[in-house]
C-alpha cells in the first residue's frame, strides 16, 4: 500500500491544531471541574523544569498532537465500521485508556484522582472531535470533475448572458 505523504502531512497539521486547541481551553475546563491538571505544564516539567516548563511542554504537546494525527490518517482507516463523527473521539479515548495507567509513572496521586480522569477524558473527546473533523475535510476524497453546462456558465463565472432577459415575448 502507497503512503500518501500529503495525506499524512495534512492529518498530522490536524493533530496539532486539535492539541492546540486543548492546551488553549484547559484554563477553562479547570476552573469549570476544579481540578489542577495542567496536561502542558507536566509535559513541560517532565522534559525541562523551571521557566521553560510551559512552552516547552507546549511544544512538545503540539507535536504528540501532530504525531497523533499523522498516525490517525495513515491508519484511521481500520474505524471505518465507525459512522465519521466517531472515528477521531474513538481514536483519541482508546489511547487515552491505554496510556492513563502510565500516569502513574509521573504522577502517582493524579491516577487515584476521579477529577483528573474526567478531565483527561474530556480533553481527549475534543481533540479527538476537532482531529477527527479536521483530518476529514482535510482528506476528503476528490471526486470527478462534473462536467459544467456551457449554457448555465459562461467564461465568467456568471452564467450566459442569453439568460439574463428572456428573448421571447411572454
Amino acid at each position: 500500500m502507497a503512503v500518501d505523504r500529503k495525506r499524512i502531512g495534512r492529518g498530522a497539521l490536524a493533530g496539532a491544531v486539535a492539541a492546540a486547541v486543548w492546551a488553549a481551553q484547559q484554563p477553562l475546563d479547570k476552573r469549570l471541574l476544579g481540578a489542577e491538571l495542567d496536561d502542558v505544564r507536566l509535559l513541560g516539567r517532565l522534559l525541562r523544569a523551571g521557566r521553560l516548563e510551559y512552552p516547552v511542554g507546549l511544544a512538545a504537546h503540539v507535536a504528540n498532537g501532530a504525531a497523533f494525527g499523522a498516525a490517525y490518517s495513515r491508519f484511521g482507516g481500520a474505524l471505518g465500521a465507525l459512522p465519521p463523527a466517531a472515528r477521531g473521539p474513538a481514536a483519541a479515548l482508546a489511547e487515552h485508556l491505554a496510556s492513563w495507567p502510565a500516569t502513574r509513572l509521573v504522577e502517582p496521586a493524579l491516577t487515584r484522582s476521579p477529577r483528573a480522569f474526567a478531565l483527561a477524558t474530556w480533553r481527549h473527546l475534543l481533540f479527538g472531535a476537532v482531529l477527527g473533523e479536521l483530518e476529514r475535510r482535510w482528506n476528503e476524497p476528490e471526486g470527478e470533475p462534473q462536467p459544467i453546462d456551457p449554457l448555465v456558465a459562461a467564461s465568467n463565472g456568471h452564467g450566459a448572458a442569453e439568460h439574463l432577459v428572456p428573448t421571447t415575448p411572454a
